[in-house]
Protein backbone atom coordinates (compact mmCIF):
# COMPACT_ATOMS: atom_id res chain seq x y z
CA UNK A 1 0.00 0.00 0.00
CA UNK A 2 1.61 3.47 -0.66
CA UNK A 3 1.76 6.13 1.79
CA UNK A 4 -1.21 8.41 -0.01
CA UNK A 5 -3.11 4.59 0.37
CA UNK A 6 -1.98 5.09 3.64
CA UNK A 7 -3.32 8.68 4.52
CA UNK A 8 -6.62 8.53 2.21
CA UNK A 9 -7.44 5.33 5.07
CA UNK A 10 -5.90 7.47 8.01
CA UNK A 11 -8.24 9.98 6.86
CA UNK A 12 -11.47 7.92 6.63
CA UNK A 13 -10.90 6.33 9.63
CA UNK A 14 -10.34 10.00 11.23
CA UNK A 15 -13.71 11.10 9.56
CA UNK A 16 -15.98 8.19 10.82
CA UNK A 17 -14.72 8.77 14.24
CA UNK A 18 -15.53 12.23 13.95
CA UNK A 19 -19.41 11.39 12.58
CA UNK A 20 -19.69 7.63 13.50
CA UNK A 21 -22.24 7.79 10.72
CA UNK A 22 -24.34 9.52 13.86
CA UNK A 23 -26.12 11.80 11.32
CA UNK A 24 -29.80 10.96 13.11
CA UNK A 25 -28.12 11.75 16.65
CA UNK A 26 -26.47 14.89 16.09
CA UNK A 27 -29.76 15.98 14.02
CA UNK A 28 -31.38 15.70 17.16
CA UNK A 29 -29.51 17.34 19.08
CA UNK A 30 -29.31 20.32 17.06
CA UNK A 31 -33.04 20.42 16.63
CA UNK A 32 -32.79 20.47 20.90
CA UNK A 33 -30.68 23.62 20.37
CA UNK A 34 -27.59 21.79 21.82
CA UNK A 35 -23.90 21.23 20.61
CA UNK A 36 -22.30 17.63 19.80
CA UNK A 37 -19.14 16.49 21.77
CA UNK A 38 -16.84 18.42 19.22
CA UNK A 39 -18.52 21.29 18.91
CA UNK A 40 -18.80 21.93 22.79
CA UNK A 41 -14.84 21.66 22.70
CA UNK A 42 -14.69 24.06 19.24
CA UNK A 43 -16.37 26.54 20.79
CA UNK A 44 -14.72 26.57 24.21
CA UNK A 45 -11.40 26.83 23.45
CA UNK A 46 -9.07 28.83 20.93
CA UNK A 47 -9.97 28.88 17.55
CA UNK A 48 -8.07 25.80 16.09
CA UNK A 49 -6.28 24.93 18.93
CA UNK A 50 -7.63 22.05 19.87
CA UNK A 51 -5.04 18.57 19.74
CA UNK A 52 -6.83 15.50 20.22
CA UNK A 53 -5.66 12.72 21.96
CA UNK A 54 -7.18 9.19 22.09
CA UNK A 55 -9.45 9.43 19.16
CA UNK A 56 -8.31 5.91 17.77
CA UNK A 57 -9.28 4.48 21.49
CA UNK A 58 -12.14 2.36 21.62
CA UNK A 59 -13.89 -0.54 24.76
CA UNK A 60 -12.21 -3.91 24.82
CA UNK A 61 -15.36 -5.79 26.06
CA UNK A 62 -17.59 -7.92 23.86
CA UNK A 63 -20.08 -9.15 26.42
CA UNK A 64 -23.55 -8.51 25.87
CA UNK A 65 -23.05 -8.28 21.74
CA UNK A 66 -21.03 -4.92 22.94
CA UNK A 67 -18.24 -6.21 20.49
CA UNK A 68 -20.50 -5.48 16.87
CA UNK A 69 -21.64 -1.58 18.43
CA UNK A 70 -19.55 0.94 16.89
CA UNK A 71 -17.96 3.32 19.79
CA UNK A 72 -16.09 6.47 17.97
CA UNK A 73 -13.42 7.38 20.43
CA UNK A 74 -15.56 5.55 22.80
CA UNK A 75 -17.75 8.02 23.85
CA UNK A 76 -15.64 10.81 24.82
CA UNK A 77 -13.25 13.35 23.56
CA UNK A 78 -10.13 13.95 24.83
CA UNK A 79 -7.36 16.48 24.15
CA UNK A 80 -5.73 19.96 24.50
CA UNK A 81 -6.01 23.39 23.58
CA UNK A 82 -5.98 27.08 24.91
CA UNK A 83 -8.20 29.82 26.50
CA UNK A 84 -7.02 32.99 25.43
CA UNK A 85 -3.67 31.51 25.11
CA UNK A 86 -2.72 29.69 27.97
CA UNK A 87 -3.01 25.30 28.00
CA UNK A 88 -6.39 23.80 28.87
CA UNK A 89 -7.02 20.02 28.99
CA UNK A 90 -10.60 18.92 28.20
CA UNK A 91 -12.87 15.89 27.98
CA UNK A 92 -16.25 15.85 26.40
CA UNK A 93 -18.89 13.27 26.94
CA UNK A 94 -20.64 12.09 23.32
CA UNK A 95 -23.61 11.36 23.85
CA UNK A 96 -24.55 10.24 20.88
CA UNK A 97 -22.14 6.67 21.29
CA UNK A 98 -23.84 4.67 24.04
CA UNK A 99 -25.61 7.43 25.63
CA UNK A 100 -21.99 8.80 26.58
CA UNK A 101 -22.03 6.04 29.23
CA UNK A 102 -18.69 5.19 30.84
CA UNK A 103 -16.73 2.37 30.18
CA UNK A 104 -13.26 0.77 30.75
CA UNK A 105 -11.32 2.52 27.68
CA UNK A 106 -13.79 5.62 28.46
CA UNK A 107 -12.31 6.48 31.87
CA UNK A 108 -8.66 5.57 30.91
CA UNK A 109 -8.93 8.15 28.27
CA UNK A 110 -10.04 10.97 31.26
CA UNK A 111 -7.08 9.74 33.59
CA UNK A 112 -4.77 10.18 30.49
CA UNK A 113 -5.45 14.02 29.97
CA UNK A 114 -5.82 14.10 34.00
CA UNK A 115 -2.56 12.48 33.75
CA UNK A 116 -1.26 15.40 31.27
CA UNK A 117 -2.70 18.35 32.92
CA UNK A 118 -1.11 17.04 36.30
CA UNK A 119 2.13 16.86 34.32
CA UNK A 120 1.99 20.30 32.56
CA UNK A 121 0.14 22.34 35.43
CA UNK A 122 -2.51 23.15 33.37
CA UNK A 123 -6.49 24.02 34.26
CA UNK A 124 -8.97 20.68 33.05
CA UNK A 125 -12.31 21.12 31.94
CA UNK A 126 -14.92 18.90 31.63
CA UNK A 127 -17.95 18.59 29.67
CA UNK A 128 -20.42 16.17 31.38
CA UNK A 129 -22.97 14.33 29.04
CA UNK A 130 -23.56 10.44 30.14
CA UNK A 131 -26.50 8.57 30.65
CA UNK A 132 -24.57 6.79 33.09
CA UNK A 133 -22.41 3.35 33.42
CA UNK A 134 -21.92 1.38 30.36
CA UNK A 135 -23.65 -1.95 31.85
CA UNK A 136 -21.94 -4.12 29.56
CA UNK A 137 -18.65 -3.24 31.19
CA UNK A 138 -20.12 -3.87 35.04
CA UNK A 139 -16.87 -3.80 37.22
CA UNK A 140 -14.55 -2.76 34.65
CA UNK A 141 -17.16 0.66 34.16
CA UNK A 142 -16.64 0.80 38.22
CA UNK A 143 -12.92 0.70 38.16
CA UNK A 144 -12.67 3.48 35.83
CA UNK A 145 -15.09 5.84 37.95
CA UNK A 146 -12.66 5.04 40.68
CA UNK A 147 -9.55 5.89 38.79
CA UNK A 148 -11.15 9.28 37.69
CA UNK A 149 -12.38 9.87 41.34
CA UNK A 150 -8.39 9.33 42.64
CA UNK A 151 -7.40 11.57 39.32
CA UNK A 152 -9.40 14.24 40.30
CA UNK A 153 -8.36 13.92 44.46
CA UNK A 154 -5.16 13.93 43.65
CA UNK A 155 -5.30 17.03 41.06
CA UNK A 156 -7.68 19.33 43.94
CA UNK A 157 -5.68 22.16 44.87
CA UNK A 158 -2.94 21.48 42.62
CA UNK A 159 -4.63 22.64 38.99
CA UNK A 160 -7.85 24.55 38.77
CA UNK A 161 -10.88 21.86 37.80
CA UNK A 162 -14.14 23.01 36.16
CA UNK A 163 -16.82 20.80 34.83
CA UNK A 164 -20.05 21.73 33.12
CA UNK A 165 -23.08 19.52 32.78
CA UNK A 166 -24.72 19.76 29.71
CA UNK A 167 -27.07 17.05 29.78
CA UNK A 168 -27.63 13.76 31.93
CA UNK A 169 -25.05 13.61 35.03
CA UNK A 170 -26.62 10.58 37.07
CA UNK A 171 -25.30 7.83 39.64
CA UNK A 172 -21.80 7.37 40.41
CA UNK A 173 -21.20 10.32 37.80
CA UNK A 174 -22.06 12.72 40.52
CA UNK A 175 -19.48 12.81 42.31
CA UNK A 176 -17.23 14.15 39.08
CA UNK A 177 -18.72 17.69 39.52
CA UNK A 178 -18.27 17.68 43.65
CA UNK A 179 -14.46 16.97 43.31
CA UNK A 180 -13.75 19.57 41.17
CA UNK A 181 -13.73 23.47 41.96
CA UNK A 182 -16.37 25.26 40.17
CA UNK A 183 -19.65 23.45 38.29
CA UNK A 184 -21.48 24.75 35.54
CA UNK A 185 -25.13 23.78 34.19
CA UNK A 186 -27.47 24.77 31.64
CA UNK A 187 -30.97 26.12 32.99
CA UNK A 188 -33.12 23.53 30.64
CA UNK A 189 -32.43 20.38 29.37
CA UNK A 190 -29.90 19.11 32.09
CA UNK A 191 -30.02 17.11 35.66
CA UNK A 192 -27.54 16.50 38.05
CA UNK A 193 -29.10 13.15 40.68
CA UNK A 194 -27.80 10.12 42.34
CA UNK A 195 -30.79 8.16 42.45
CA UNK A 196 -33.53 8.69 39.73
CA UNK A 197 -36.82 10.14 41.23
CA UNK A 198 -38.47 7.59 40.51
CA UNK A 199 -36.19 5.11 43.33
CA UNK A 200 -36.70 7.74 45.86
CA UNK A 201 -38.82 6.99 49.03
CA UNK A 202 -40.62 9.50 48.04
CA UNK A 203 -42.97 8.89 44.34
CA UNK A 204 -44.08 12.55 44.34
CA UNK A 205 -39.88 13.73 42.94
CA UNK A 206 -39.33 14.97 39.62
CA UNK A 207 -36.12 15.89 38.01
CA UNK A 208 -36.61 19.25 38.04
CA UNK A 209 -37.66 19.16 42.00
CA UNK A 210 -34.62 17.24 42.76
CA UNK A 211 -32.08 17.31 39.96
CA UNK A 212 -32.56 20.22 38.22
CA UNK A 213 -30.14 23.63 38.01
CA UNK A 214 -32.17 25.63 39.69
CA UNK A 215 -32.29 23.14 42.80
CA UNK A 216 -28.71 22.13 42.81
CA UNK A 217 -27.77 26.36 42.80
CA UNK A 218 -29.83 26.71 45.65
CA UNK A 219 -30.69 23.39 48.11
CA UNK A 220 -27.66 22.14 47.68
CA UNK A 221 -24.29 24.59 46.64
CA UNK A 222 -23.40 21.73 43.91
CA UNK A 223 -23.63 24.43 41.26
CA UNK A 224 -22.43 27.66 40.89
CA UNK A 225 -23.37 29.06 37.71
CA UNK A 226 -26.53 28.31 36.02
CA UNK A 227 -26.44 29.94 31.91
CA UNK A 228 -29.33 29.99 29.43
CA UNK A 229 -27.92 28.15 26.87
CA UNK A 230 -24.85 26.02 25.57
CA UNK A 231 -22.64 28.73 24.13
CA UNK A 232 -23.50 30.92 27.08
CA UNK A 233 -22.29 28.55 29.47
CA UNK A 234 -19.02 27.92 27.70
CA UNK A 235 -18.13 31.54 27.34
CA UNK A 236 -18.47 31.79 30.85
CA UNK A 237 -16.48 28.91 31.29
CA UNK A 238 -13.82 31.02 29.45
CA UNK A 239 -14.23 34.22 31.73
CA UNK A 240 -14.20 31.70 34.86
CA UNK A 241 -10.63 29.65 33.75
CA UNK A 242 -9.04 33.28 32.74
CA UNK A 243 -9.11 34.82 36.31
CA UNK A 244 -7.70 31.43 37.81
CA UNK A 245 -3.76 30.39 37.93
CA UNK A 246 -2.90 27.57 36.16
CA UNK A 247 -1.51 25.54 39.05
CA UNK A 248 -0.61 25.71 42.19
CA UNK A 249 2.43 27.16 41.74
CA UNK A 250 1.31 30.03 39.53
CA UNK A 251 0.61 33.57 41.48
CA UNK A 252 -3.01 35.13 40.47
CA UNK A 253 -3.64 36.65 37.05
CA UNK A 254 -2.30 40.14 36.44
CA UNK A 255 -4.35 41.93 33.64
CA UNK A 256 -4.22 45.37 32.15
CA UNK A 257 -6.50 47.85 33.24
CA UNK A 258 -7.24 50.90 32.34
CA UNK A 259 -9.57 51.60 35.47
CA UNK A 260 -7.77 54.49 38.26
CA UNK A 261 -6.47 52.75 41.15
CA UNK A 262 -7.06 55.60 43.19
CA UNK A 263 -10.77 55.92 42.01
CA UNK A 264 -12.89 56.97 44.93
CA UNK A 265 -16.70 56.48 44.99
CA UNK A 266 -18.58 58.48 46.69
CA UNK A 267 -21.54 55.72 46.28
CA UNK A 268 -19.90 54.06 49.16
CA UNK A 269 -20.42 57.22 51.65
CA UNK A 270 -24.16 57.93 50.96
CA UNK A 271 -24.33 54.03 51.52
CA UNK A 272 -21.99 54.70 55.27
CA UNK A 273 -24.92 57.45 55.85
CA UNK A 274 -27.70 55.53 56.19
CA UNK A 275 -28.16 53.30 58.93
CA UNK A 276 -26.07 50.75 59.77
CA UNK A 277 -28.75 48.62 61.65
CA UNK A 278 -30.01 48.23 57.71
CA UNK A 279 -27.26 46.81 56.55
CA UNK A 280 -25.95 47.12 52.62
CA UNK A 281 -26.19 45.59 49.31
CA UNK A 282 -22.59 43.85 49.46
CA UNK A 283 -22.70 43.03 45.70
CA UNK A 284 -23.28 46.77 45.10
CA UNK A 285 -20.35 47.67 47.56
CA UNK A 286 -18.00 45.28 46.24
CA UNK A 287 -18.88 46.47 42.21
CA UNK A 288 -18.09 49.81 43.43
CA UNK A 289 -14.30 48.61 44.66
CA UNK A 290 -13.50 46.36 41.82
CA UNK A 291 -12.03 47.23 38.09
CA UNK A 292 -14.70 48.06 36.13
CA UNK A 293 -17.30 47.65 38.46
CA UNK A 294 -17.19 44.08 37.08
CA UNK A 295 -17.90 40.48 39.85
CA UNK A 296 -17.89 37.55 38.90
CA UNK A 297 -19.94 36.00 41.63
CA UNK A 298 -19.59 32.01 42.85
CA UNK A 299 -22.85 30.03 43.99
CA UNK A 300 -25.01 33.36 43.96
CA UNK A 301 -28.15 31.20 44.82
CA UNK A 302 -26.95 29.25 47.57
CA UNK A 303 -27.03 31.24 51.16
CA UNK A 304 -27.30 34.39 50.18
CA UNK A 305 -26.44 35.46 53.66
CA UNK A 306 -22.99 35.13 51.96
CA UNK A 307 -21.52 36.46 49.01
CA UNK A 308 -18.35 35.14 47.41
CA UNK A 309 -16.39 35.51 44.04
CA UNK A 310 -13.86 37.13 42.10
CA UNK A 311 -13.22 40.38 41.32
CA UNK A 312 -9.69 42.63 39.56
CA UNK A 313 -8.07 44.77 41.64
CA UNK A 314 -5.52 46.94 39.75
CA UNK A 315 -5.62 44.26 37.06
CA UNK A 316 -5.00 41.21 39.85
CA UNK A 317 -7.21 38.73 40.51
CA UNK A 318 -8.54 38.47 43.95
CA UNK A 319 -11.12 36.28 46.10
CA UNK A 320 -13.74 37.84 47.85
CA UNK A 321 -16.07 36.91 50.88
CA UNK A 322 -18.78 39.29 52.15
CA UNK A 323 -21.98 39.24 54.40
CA UNK A 324 -24.96 39.89 53.04
CA UNK A 325 -27.08 41.45 55.87
CA UNK A 326 -29.83 43.41 54.19
CA UNK A 327 -33.31 42.49 55.58
CA UNK A 328 -31.21 41.15 58.94
CA UNK A 329 -29.57 38.05 56.98
CA UNK A 330 -27.36 36.41 59.97
CA UNK A 331 -24.55 33.97 59.25
CA UNK A 332 -26.05 30.68 58.74
CA UNK A 333 -24.38 26.71 58.70
CA UNK A 334 -24.48 27.05 54.67
CA UNK A 335 -23.46 30.32 54.63
CA UNK A 336 -20.41 29.03 56.59
CA UNK A 337 -19.56 25.87 54.12
CA UNK A 338 -19.62 28.09 51.08
CA UNK A 339 -17.24 30.71 52.11
CA UNK A 340 -15.10 27.89 53.57
CA UNK A 341 -14.98 25.53 50.49
CA UNK A 342 -13.96 29.13 48.43
CA UNK A 343 -11.54 30.57 50.74
CA UNK A 344 -9.84 27.72 50.70
CA UNK A 345 -9.71 27.37 46.74
CA UNK A 346 -8.33 30.94 47.32
CA UNK A 347 -5.37 30.02 49.52
CA UNK A 348 -4.68 27.15 47.46
CA UNK A 349 -4.44 28.60 43.93
CA UNK A 350 -2.38 31.89 45.67
CA UNK A 351 -5.48 34.35 45.37
CA UNK A 352 -5.46 36.72 47.95
CA UNK A 353 -8.71 37.17 49.49
CA UNK A 354 -10.75 40.31 50.39
CA UNK A 355 -13.50 40.07 53.04
CA UNK A 356 -16.42 42.96 53.68
CA UNK A 357 -17.82 42.37 56.80
CA UNK A 358 -21.18 43.18 58.02
CA UNK A 359 -22.35 40.79 60.43
CA UNK A 360 -25.48 41.04 63.37
CA UNK A 361 -24.69 37.66 64.04
CA UNK A 362 -25.65 33.79 63.94
CA UNK A 363 -28.54 32.65 62.52
CA UNK A 364 -30.70 31.62 65.73
CA UNK A 365 -33.17 29.19 64.72
CA UNK A 366 -33.96 24.85 65.74
CA UNK A 367 -32.80 23.93 61.65
CA UNK A 368 -29.31 25.36 62.55
CA UNK A 369 -28.65 24.06 65.75
CA UNK A 370 -29.39 20.38 64.30
CA UNK A 371 -27.45 21.21 61.48
CA UNK A 372 -24.43 21.75 63.62
CA UNK A 373 -24.25 25.55 63.15
CA UNK A 374 -21.03 24.91 65.34
CA UNK A 375 -19.53 23.07 63.47
CA UNK A 376 -19.70 24.58 60.27
CA UNK A 377 -18.51 27.99 61.89
CA UNK A 378 -15.53 26.21 62.73
CA UNK A 379 -14.66 25.59 59.01
CA UNK A 380 -14.75 28.83 58.27
CA UNK A 381 -12.68 29.83 60.76
CA UNK A 382 -10.21 27.10 60.05
CA UNK A 383 -10.40 28.49 56.07
CA UNK A 384 -9.52 31.99 57.23
CA UNK A 385 -6.69 30.86 60.03
CA UNK A 386 -5.51 28.59 58.00
CA UNK A 387 -4.81 30.67 55.08
CA UNK A 388 -1.36 32.10 53.77
CA UNK A 389 -2.50 34.28 50.85
CA UNK A 390 -2.75 38.18 51.40
CA UNK A 391 -6.32 38.66 53.70
CA UNK A 392 -7.36 41.98 54.37
CA UNK A 393 -10.54 42.74 55.88
CA UNK A 394 -12.96 46.01 55.71
CA UNK A 395 -15.44 46.13 58.37
CA UNK A 396 -18.07 48.37 56.66
CA UNK A 397 -20.77 47.90 59.06
CA UNK A 398 -21.94 45.45 62.21
CA UNK A 399 -18.96 43.15 63.24
CA UNK A 400 -21.65 41.44 66.50
CA UNK A 401 -19.72 38.42 68.33
CA UNK A 402 -18.03 35.42 67.57
CA UNK A 403 -19.21 35.45 64.54
CA UNK A 404 -17.22 39.11 63.81
CA UNK A 405 -14.07 36.94 65.12
CA UNK A 406 -14.86 33.88 62.44
CA UNK A 407 -15.35 37.14 59.40
CA UNK A 408 -11.40 37.11 58.76
CA UNK A 409 -11.06 39.40 61.47
CA UNK A 410 -7.38 39.84 62.87
CA UNK A 411 -7.91 37.83 65.78
CA UNK A 412 -7.96 35.26 63.08
CA UNK A 413 -4.79 36.12 61.23
CA UNK A 414 -5.91 39.48 59.02
CA UNK A 415 -3.30 40.67 57.55
CA UNK A 416 -5.08 44.30 57.61
CA UNK A 417 -7.74 45.19 58.90
CA UNK A 418 -9.63 48.50 58.22
CA UNK A 419 -13.21 49.84 58.95
CA UNK A 420 -15.29 52.61 57.86
CA UNK A 421 -16.32 54.75 60.87
CA UNK A 422 -20.10 54.01 61.11
CA UNK A 423 -19.24 50.82 61.55
CA UNK A 424 -19.72 48.66 65.38
CA UNK A 425 -17.61 45.98 66.58
CA UNK A 426 -18.83 44.66 69.63
CA UNK A 427 -20.02 41.27 71.34
CA UNK A 428 -23.52 43.05 70.25
CA UNK A 429 -25.27 46.17 69.63
CA UNK A 430 -24.89 48.84 72.19
CA UNK A 431 -28.58 48.67 73.41
CA UNK A 432 -28.59 44.97 74.24
CA UNK A 433 -25.50 44.56 75.93
CA UNK A 434 -26.77 47.55 77.96
CA UNK A 435 -29.83 45.91 79.38
CA UNK A 436 -28.27 42.94 79.73
CA UNK A 437 -25.63 44.71 82.02
CA UNK A 438 -29.18 46.84 84.39
CA UNK A 439 -30.87 43.47 83.74
CA UNK A 440 -31.60 43.63 87.58
CA UNK A 441 -32.52 47.77 87.92
CA UNK A 442 -34.29 47.32 84.47
CA UNK A 443 -36.34 45.22 85.86
CA UNK A 444 -37.03 46.77 89.34
CA UNK A 445 -37.79 49.94 87.53
CA UNK A 446 -34.52 51.85 88.82
CA UNK A 447 -33.22 53.08 85.59
CA UNK A 448 -35.39 55.45 83.17
CA UNK A 449 -35.26 54.63 79.25
CA UNK A 450 -33.46 57.99 79.32
CA UNK A 451 -30.99 56.36 81.37
CA UNK A 452 -30.91 52.84 79.03
CA UNK A 453 -30.17 55.62 76.06
CA UNK A 454 -27.35 57.40 77.65
CA UNK A 455 -25.71 54.55 78.52
CA UNK A 456 -26.01 52.68 75.12
CA UNK A 457 -24.04 56.26 73.79
CA UNK A 458 -21.68 55.74 76.40
CA UNK A 459 -21.21 51.97 75.77
CA UNK A 460 -21.18 52.80 72.14
CA UNK A 461 -18.10 55.12 72.36
CA UNK A 462 -16.69 53.17 75.32
CA UNK A 463 -16.76 49.67 73.15
CA UNK A 464 -18.59 49.51 69.87
CA UNK A 465 -16.97 52.08 67.90
CA UNK A 466 -14.15 51.54 65.68
CA UNK A 467 -11.78 53.68 67.21
CA UNK A 468 -12.14 51.43 70.35
CA UNK A 469 -11.04 48.75 68.74
CA UNK A 470 -8.21 50.50 66.59
CA UNK A 471 -7.06 51.56 70.29
CA UNK A 472 -6.47 47.76 70.81
CA UNK A 473 -4.66 47.42 67.78
CA UNK A 474 -7.60 45.20 66.36
CA UNK A 475 -8.42 47.49 63.63
CA UNK A 476 -5.37 48.79 61.54
CA UNK A 477 -7.03 51.73 60.24
CA UNK A 478 -10.47 54.06 60.27
CA UNK A 479 -11.22 54.81 56.49
CA UNK A 480 -13.64 56.70 54.42
CA UNK A 481 -15.85 54.27 52.53
CA UNK A 482 -15.13 56.68 49.34
CA UNK A 483 -11.14 55.60 49.61
CA UNK A 484 -12.02 52.08 49.94
CA UNK A 485 -10.60 50.95 46.95
CA UNK A 486 -7.20 52.64 46.48
CA UNK A 487 -6.71 51.31 50.34
CA UNK A 488 -7.72 47.89 49.76
CA UNK A 489 -5.37 48.18 46.95
CA UNK A 490 -2.65 49.78 48.29
CA UNK A 491 -2.45 47.20 51.21
CA UNK A 492 -2.32 44.10 48.64
CA UNK A 493 0.73 46.06 46.82
CA UNK A 494 2.11 45.81 49.96
CA UNK A 495 1.54 42.21 51.04
CA UNK A 496 2.09 41.06 47.32
CA UNK A 497 5.43 39.67 48.64
CA UNK A 498 3.92 37.96 51.73
CA UNK A 499 5.37 34.53 53.12
CA UNK A 500 4.46 32.58 56.20
CA UNK A 501 4.72 29.74 57.49
CA UNK A 502 2.51 26.97 58.83
CA UNK A 503 3.33 23.83 61.48
CA UNK A 504 4.49 20.52 59.56
CA UNK A 505 1.40 18.34 59.66
CA UNK A 506 -0.35 15.89 56.33
CA UNK A 507 -3.24 18.53 56.69
CA UNK A 508 -5.85 19.54 59.04
CA UNK A 509 -8.56 17.14 60.23
CA UNK A 510 -11.59 19.96 59.70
Amino acid sequence: MSIQNMINELTNRRHAIETGGRDAAINKLHAESKMTARERIEELLDTNSFVEVGAFVKHRSTDFNLSVKDTPADGVITGYGTIEGRLIYVFSQDVTVLGGALGEMHAKKICTVYDMAMKMGAPIIALLDSKGLRLQESTDALHGFGEIFLKQTLASGVIPQITAILGTCGGGATIMPSLSDFTFMTKEATSLFVNSPNALDSKTETLESIASAKFHAEETGIVDFICEDEKSLLESVRDLTNMLPSNNFDEAPIFDTNDDLNRVSNDLNEMASADVTAGYDMKAVIGHVADNHVFVETKADFAPSMVTGFVNLNGQSVGVVANQSVENEKLTSSACEKAAKFIRFCDAFNIPIVSFTDIDGFNASVSEEKVGLSKMAAKLVSAFADATVPKINVVVGRGFGTAYVAMNSKHIGADIVYAWPNSQISMMNADSAVRIMYADEVKDEKVTAEDIASKTVEYTDMQASPYAAASRGYVDDIIEPAATRKRVIAALEMLYSKRETRPDKKHGTL
